[in-house]
């Protein structure tokens, strides 16, 4: 083998490399972190503070973009458990959600309601349906409650 075909078979291996490495590093980027979950809860308070309880629900149900970001999503439910607001999934809105559960069977949202109860911001995790692969995932959603509202965004692990 001359040097020439050497280094050429070097650069085939490498660029193979690349193409098995990149897709994860590509696909990492493309789903959001713990921080990027509180900051659009904060968001979603700020923007109820600002705006009152309407416009937020509407805003949100209009699955605008500033309350969704690739994976991410805030949704706002009541004290009791009612669906408020979900950019994904409209079906779900205006529903009493108290007594759902996820694929494993655990009752996440009478632990998000606990939280609220509580009055502490916090994390509760459970399995979903991830919107952009479709498949059942692990996933904590930060929770936080103000004025009655419980506002929620999680993100997939």
């Amino acid at each position: 083998m001359t040097f020439t075909s050497r280094r050429l078979t070097l650069n085939a291996f490498v660029a193979a490399a690349l193409l098995i490495v990149l897709p994860g590093a590509v696909s990492a980027a493309e789903v959001a972190s713990k921080d990027e979950a509180v900051a659009i809860v904060k968001k979603a308070i700020a923007f109820h503070k600002a705006n009152g309880k309407d416009k937020l629900v509407a805003e949100i149900n209009s699955k605008n973009q500033i309350f969704i970001d690739r994976d991410l999503y805030v949704y706002v439910i009541t004290m009791d458990g009612v669906m408020l607001a979900h950019p994904m999934n409209a079906k779900l809105v205006g529903k009493d959600l108290a007594q759902l559960k996820d694929a494993d069977g655990k009752p996440f949202i009478q632990d998000i309601l606990e939280l609220a109860k509580a009055g502490k911001p916090g994390w509760v995790d459970y399995k979903w349906p991830n919107p952009l692969s479709k498949v059942v995932e692990s996933k904590t959603t930060y929770t936080e409650q103000v004025g009655g509202l419980v506002f929620c965004a999680g993100v997939y692990r």
